[in-house]
């Protein structure tokens, strides 16, 4: 009879270890944006960076027209509904969103309209005047229709340890990611605990410096994305300690 606990060539803390050397942690960090600052400024640019990756188009064509954005000087709340519904669909265009401009350019306008009339403009009023992690969600959401679940999740991933009520589960990709490394099995796991929590359980033990938590998320996050999800696991650069679900695709290391 085989056995229920699935046998880890690496310690846990090992592989969390390796992989903050291999894989490049939060998506700010690569932007410029430090959150830990909580000025509105840097906030609302991971704001709007996050519903540009949260759309349905590759990553690449996102951090570009996230750069237009930059370069054209629209930075706060109040520059982007002085440039109007016409001016970000040029900005989105120019960034290669052309598929997606009109209807992405409208729900931007929405979306940024309700947050000036709601919050001034400023994301730390929204914080504040959530009462809690599910709370925050809602509001977040509750913004516009440009704001869904995956630009939920990428934004507030990021600011856990920075907002007291960013808290949301982990996401499907860090998931898939931590599955197959072995730091998580749905079989196994500690009773009670969730995910996020065992998570950061582990990331402790890892004592990993220089990086946070949402580093270890965000590198999740980008192996999933980029390797688990694709079937790439032979140019996965995590991929001698895969002992996931699939690690039986992987030809035997010469």
């Amino acid at each position: 009879m085989a056995s229920k606990t699935r046998q880890r060539p690496f310690p846990p803390h090992e592989v969390v270890a390796v992989l903050m050397e291999r894989v490049p942690g939060r998506f700010s960090d690569k932007l410029g944006l430090a959150l830990e600052s909580h000025r509105p400024k840097a906030l609302f640019l991971w704001f709007l960076a996050s519903i540009l990756y949260g759309a349905r188009i590759s990553g690449r064509i996102a951090a570009r027209t996230y750069a237009e954005f930059v370069r054209r000087g629209l930075l706060t709340p109040q520059q982007i509904l002085k440039t109007g519904w016409e001016g970000l669909v040029e900005a989105l265009d120019a960034g290669g969103y052309a598929r997606y401009d009109f209807k992405t350019a409208t729900k931007l306008l929405e979306v940024v309209r309700t947050l000036v009339d709601q919050y001034h403009g400023d994301l730390n009023e929204l914080h504040r005047a959530a009462q809690d992690a599910r709370d925050l969600e809602n509001r977040l959401k509750a913004l516009g229709k440009g704001v869904g679940e995956v630009t939920v999740q990428v934004f507030l991933r990021e600011l856990r340890g920075i907002w007291s009520k960013a808290d949301s589960p982990l996401s499907s990709l860090a998931m898939l990611a931590a599955l197959d490394l072995g730091l998580l099995d749905k079989e196994v796991g500690e009773a009670g605990r969730s995910e996020v929590e065992r998570m950061k359980a582990l990331w402790q033990r890892a004592g990993v410096r220089g990086k946070t938590f949402s580093d270890f998320e965000s590198a999740l996050v980008r192996l999933g994305r980029d390797y688990c999800r694709r079937h790439r696991w032979q140019s996965c650069p995590m991929r001698e300690f895969c002992g996931g679900r699939r690690a039986s695709a992987l030809p035997a290391k010469g």
